[in-house]
């Protein structure tokens, strides 16, 4: 099972890195955009007083992947006992992945639908679709406020359990974000990582003396808002979708661990189980060997 959560982690950060560059084209355009008009501002971005939320969790549809799926319900419970005071009918929940479905459905608590497909088959299409469901609720005053609650996938030893509102949207503070993922190995003990995090720092800073900086004379028609109208709902498919692949690569890289350390521990009680036998035959043999000298005594 290690080596099956192995092949599909690779394949988990394959499409990682095929989102990548245009995650960092997006990110460059936004971070040009808010230099030069920080007073720009959309429906998207407004702060309203909150009378109805939707919750979107990410989790898994097997088990067998340590705390993975029993941290992300027990921060969704957290979440949901601070709008408790909307009420239940107030509180939608996205649940994606049949372990949250399953303690959604247990809980009586509002669910948006089935998307248990989405844990095995992320795709950008039903995040797209997700995504601008979520915002035309927004936009018409269906919903206030929408939070993502994911593991962000820093490595495959370590993935970070987070919860970041995705409407309205701060893009500043998103752009400021963590976005930090070793996507080059499926090693898990710290001092493997730790050495790889060093040469991969020292290629960063060669390739950074021979890249050329993008050309950021960017002409903004019809005007900033208008566009930014229409790049707020990108970034918010975008940060949907990268956070379907984070929860996909974490569960991978998690069942991997857990499968990990229980052969550890297999091996562990294999080598005590072993060393218990020997004792008990040694010990025999030295009955057995005591009783032979004490009749040769005693004739």
């Amino acid at each position: 099972m290690k080596m099956v959560a192995s092949s599909k982690l690779h394949h988990a950060q394959v499409q990682i890195e095929k989102m990548l560059p245009y995650e960092s084209l997006l990110e460059h355009i936004m971070k040009t955009f808010l230099a030069s008009d920080a007073d720009a501002n959309t429906i998207y971005q407004r702060e309203r007083e909150v009378k109805r939320v939707a919750l979107v969790v990410f989790a898994s549809n097997s088990s067998l992947c340590g705390g993975f799926n029993s941290n992300i319900i027990k921060l969704m419970q957290q979440a949901i006992a601070e709008y408790n005071h909307l009420g239940p009918d107030n509180i939608i929940i996205y649940p994606i992945g049949r372990k949250v479905a399953e303690k959604v459905t247990k809980l009586g608590l509002n669910s948006a639908g089935d998307f248990t497909a989405l844990a095995d088959k992320p795709n950008s299409v039903d995040c797209i679709n997700i995504a601008t469901e979520l915002g035309a609720k927004f936009r018409l005053g269906e919903i206030d406020k929408v939070e993502l609650i994911y593991h962000h996938f820093k490595s495959a030893g370590s993935q970070i359990l987070t919860r970041k509102t995705l409407m309205p949207l701060d893009l500043e503070m998103e752009l400021e974000s963590d976005h930090e993922r070793d996507l080059t190995s499926n090693v898990i003990t710290k001092q493997a990582q730790d050495y790889l995090k060093k040469r991969r720092k020292q290629e960063e800073e060669h390739e950074k003396e021979n890249v050329r900086p993008l050309n950021d004379n960017f002409i903004v028609e019809p005007d900033m808002d208008t566009v930014l109208g229409v790049l707020i709902p990108k970034v918010a498919h975008l940060m949907l979708y990268t956070a379907l692949l984070d929860s996909n690569a974490s569960e991978h890289a998690a069942r991997m661990v857990a499968m990990q350390t229980a052969t550890d521990n297999a091996d562990e009680l294999l080598r005590e189980l072993n060393l218990q036998y020997n004792k008990s035959r040694q010990q025999a043999i030295t009955n057995e060997l005591l009783d032979i000298v004490g009749g040769s005594v005693n004739n």
